[in-house]
């Protein structure tokens, strides 16, 4: 049998659009949808870490398993979009994409429906991670 022989929608579909790793505290788990929704109708594909294994599928394995999960999924990914305060989590991820030469962009969450992007000199840094905030800024040379 001859692949034309099936027929769906699915298949007049490019199935090229850009991955986007959608990189966010365990603070903001309740707009993961959101998010997801946020980045496909921006036209991309939302790689979301807490779609894809909840929180660390309620610890059902070693949350390691999860952490080189989502590492390669940031690797995989076209670009790195970051939504609300850094934490730690959120903060390896980005120095991944970095090192990986993703590009890396900032969002504010005003409300579930108003997502903004925001400017590196904007982002907010979750307490355990504030020393940290030279690592982002290019112009220091800290990657």
């Amino acid at each position: 049998m001859h692949i034309s022989a099936f027929s769906h929608e699915a298949l007049a579909l490019s199935g090229s659009k850009p991955l986007v790793y959608t990189a966010m505290s365990k603070h903001y788990f309740y707009f993961r949808m959101y998010i997801s929704r946020y980045v496909l109708e921006k036209g991309k594909v939302p790689l979301n870490p807490f779609m894809l294994f909840d929180y660390f599928l309620l610890d059902t394995v070693d949350r390691d398993l999860i952490r080189d999960a989502n590492n390669s999924t940031v690797l995989r990914s076209d670009e790195v979009w970051v939504f609300g305060p850094i934490s730690n989590g959120v903060l390896a991820e980005i120095l991944l994409a970095k090192e990986a030469n993703k590009p890396v962009t900032y969002f504010k969450i005003e409300r579930p429906h108003q997502i903004v992007e925001i400017a590196l000199d904007d982002i907010v840094m979750e307490d355990e991670v504030k020393q940290f905030q030279p690592l982002l800024h290019p112009e220091l040379g800290c990657r």
